[in-house]
């Protein structure tokens, strides 16, 4: 009777499956050398939103290590000794994802690279059968290194193409990590693919894929193990490369030719790859006689009709292989061994000798006594007088004439200088007597490693933005903005600070967090900011006057920052359509790491109406500043400064939750933005073409930003500057910051026209 009851309660609603996981990230090894336990930790560590994680985990240990995550990971336990083509395979069969990543137990998985990865799968056509992506490399030594591969990356674009569009591509870096593929791929060439010979199948997915695309930025760390720790390889097992080259050769002979370059460009990695082979090998004569032939074989065998050889040396080793002439390429090797030590001497010895030159000189200033009257100023690594360095020097020859100001600027920029500008160029004589002898050294970056900081000369470090992103040892967990950073040397140069500049407590609380040392926080206010408070309508009508603003026409700043992910600027938005949709009486000023080239641009006959007008090395930039009517930027420190001007800000976030994830961030932006966001270009329009932009609501958003971030910038922090600094002066005898409701911001175009 119950059973009967039960079956009467309505009928049973359908199954319904879920939606499967855009990417499968497959785990699969042992425990190498430990390092599973860290690459796990980091993936459970994160959320990862339409991903999976599969672990083919080889042996106890590594077992071990993937049942500590379980059941978030699913975990295949494999018996010791499994190779990796059978792990690979093993996890693959368990994957549910539409796309695949194979991941070494060894490698590592940089914060936000899944993320990253399954964005953009996402939205790639069925037809894309690789997407390909860069990667960070470590040693024992160091951790986060760059790949030769991001320009490459970079350079291909985000549209989908072919192998025969983008057959530079095969010359990346041949990992099975720093690329997905699309699970029906796998499967469809999985016999072929499914070997232990990992550049192999890396380098032969690519030739069986119809289409592949590319997405720059790092999301494996390779883990390079230390060679000592490895295998020896026995000398029989040298000739792997060539299999494996005559068996790509055969893949890409019977590829749909569209030209002979898919095929010319695999020759050509086969001979590289067999010479470098040769001369890194330690090999008995013996055996490398016979890989000599066996390679010089296989050169002439498959040698494309026409193909002709690089210029220079590498082609003179090229043609030596195709000919067999194993004598005549051991005495070149001779020859250029002898040539490159030789060389090698030389040039140490001129670089110690410059260096004790240098040096001696250098030594000589130090003993001198500190000039109390002169102050050496630098900006951005040289660049010229600009930043808070530059206001700071302006004010200091008003209220400090005795103090004469030097500024270090690259030879390619003295010629840009304000007429009259004392200068040195970095490396010169008289730029290290500067430096030696000035008793103040002003840079918003840092000088270099090489200053000896003498106990009474005072180093002033004003900072050249306030932080969004995470700076100094903050970086340290994000491989795509720590790479190439020596944190030990970063604390050495901040050692030397005596003092620090803020224009806010929030950069304070952060500076302390990131550049932990003695120097004083200097809460003034940052000096170039100044002028947003001392401009007058005449300042502002001649700014627009100088960029060719016609009175009447609004002018949108487009400033957006770099990103650490990507090896190159790419432009987020299609400018010229959004010059497009926001009509004639818009102008674009654009300030990028990067613009459309010339001729070739979209958006030349725009700029032949003054709708867009390429800014990126007009300064000062506070003069765009005092010239826009609005800001668009993303992640710029450019809106901590604007917002001072009191003039709408939009933010465009198209991608957020990657650069949050890869480059850190100090604050959640989308809760506390200046303004409104967009996080398409459509929203961003949509944004400017009506009244949102400067509504109510982003007036409120705005002011809350201001109160946060615009604490101490009321127009006379370079006087606060110059006074505690220069002249001695005690804080508490300092201008008093102007509370922000008694502020009067430069006055806004609408308002001088």
């Amino acid at each position: 009777m119950v059973e009967q009851e039960c079956r009467s309660v309505g009928p049973k609603e359908p199954r319904v499956r879920p939606e499967p996981p855009v990417l499968s990230v497959v785990v699969h090894g042992d425990n190498v050398q430990d390092h599973l336990p860290a690459l796990l930790g980091s993936l459970d560590a994160h959320p990862l939103p339409g991903t999976e994680v599969v672990v083919a985990a080889v042996g106890g240990w590594a077992r071990e290590a993937a049942e500590e995550h379980a059941p978030a990971f699913t975990v295949l336990p494999l018996p010791d000794g499994t190779g990796g083509a059978a792990a690979r395979a093993a996890g693959a069969a368990r994957a549910t994802g539409r796309w695949l990543h194979f991941v070494h137990a060894k490698d590592g998985l940089p914060p936000g690279g899944p993320h990253a990865v399954a964005e953009r799968a996402a939205g790639l056509p069925d037809q894309v059968d690789v997407l390909l992506f860069d990667h960070v490399r470590s040693t024992w030594r160091a951790t986060g290194l760059p790949s030769p591969d991001g320009p490459r990356l970079a350079r291909a674009g985000r549209a989908a193409l072919t192998l025969d569009d983008g057959v530079g591509l095969l010359g990346l870096s041949p990992l099975l990590g720093n690329r997905a593929v699309r699970a029906a791929f796998w499967r469809a060439h999985e016999e072929l693919l499914t070997t232990d010979d990992e550049e192999f199948a890396a380098r032969a997915a690519l030739l069986l894929a119809d289409r592949v695309a590319c997405l720059p930025h790092p999301a494996l760390e390779d883990r390079g193990l230390r060679p000592e720790s490895l295998p020896g390889v026995p000398p029989e097992r040298h000739g792997a490369v060539i299999d494996r080259y005559e068996r790509l050769l055969g893949l890409a002979a019977g590829r749909p030719a569209v030209h002979g370059a898919v095929y010319g460009a695999v020759y050509d990695l086969m001979l590289r790859d067999c010479l470098r082979t040769f001369a890194r090998s330690a090999m008995p004569e013996h055996a490398a006689r016979e890989f000599f032939r066996r390679a010089s074989a296989a050169a002439r065998r498959h040698r494309p009709e026409g193909h002709t050889h690089p210029a220079g040396f590498e082609g003179v080793r090229r043609a030596l292989l195709e000919e067999g002439a194993y004598t005549r390429y051991r005495a070149l090797q001779s020859a250029n061994r002898a040539r490159r030590e030789v060389r090698s001497a030389l040039r140490t010895g001129r670089r110690h000798a410059v260096t004790r030159l240098r040096d001696q000189g250098y030594r000589r200033a130090l003993a001198r006594p500190v000039d109390p009257g002169l102050a050496v100023f630098s900006a951005y690594w040289a660049r010229g007088v600009a930043c808070n360095p530059a206001a700071v020097a302006a004010k200091l020859a008003e209220l400090a004439p005795h103090v004469h100001p030097v500024w270090t600027v690259s030879a390619d920029n003295a010629a840009l200088l304000p007429p009259g500008t004392d200068h040195v160029v970095p490396g010169t004589p008289r730029y290290w007597e500067v430096l030696a002898r000035a008793r103040y050294l002003v840079n918003n970056v840092n000088f270099p490693d090489a200053v000896v900081k003498r106990p009474d000369a005072i180093h002033l470090q004003t900072h050249h933005g306030t932080p969004l992103k995470r700076m100094g040892l903050d970086q340290m967990p994000y491989p795509a903005a720590a790479r190439g950073l020596d944190f030990a040397a970063l604390m050495e140069r901040v050692d030397k600070w005596d003092y620090s500049v803020s224009a806010n407590s929030h950069s304070t609380r952060m500076w302390q967090r990131a550049y932990p040392s003695r120097w004083v926080p200097l809460d003034h206010g940052y000096p170039r900011n100044d002028v947003f408070h001392t401009a007058g309508a005449d300042e502002v009508r001649a700014a627009r006057e100088r960029l060719g603003i016609a009175p009447g026409r609004r002018a949108v700043l487009y400033a957006p920052t770099h990103r650490d992910y990507e090896a190159g600027w790419t432009p987020r938005l299609d400018l010229a359509a959004l010059a497009d949709r926001l009509g004639e009486d818009t102008v674009l000023l654009v300030r990028a790491h990067y613009f459309y080239d010339g001729a070739t641009s979209p958006t030349t006959g725009l700029r032949r109406t003054g709708r867009i007008v390429d800014v990126s090395s007009y300064d000062p930039v506070e003069e765009l500043c005092l010239a826009a009517d609005a800001l668009v930027t993303d992640y710029s420190s450019i809106m901590f400064d604007y917002a001072n001007l009191d003039r709408p800000i939009v933010i465009h976030a198209d991608d957020w939750e990657t650069y949050r994830t890869t480059r850190g961030v100090y604050f959640d932006l989308m809760a506390e933005a200046p303004g409104p966001v967009a996080r398409t270009q459509e929203e961003l329009t949509e944004l400017l073409a009506g009244d949102a932009w400067r509504d109510e609501r982003a007036e409120k958003r705005r002011a809350a930003f201001r109160r946060r971030f615009c604490e101490f910038d009321d127009g006379r922090a370079a006087e606060r500057v110059v006074r505690r600094v220069f002249l001695g002066e005690d804080e508490a005898s300092l201008p008093p910051v102007v509370p922000l409701a008694d502020r009067t911001p430069a006055p806004r175009p609408e308002e001088v026209a």
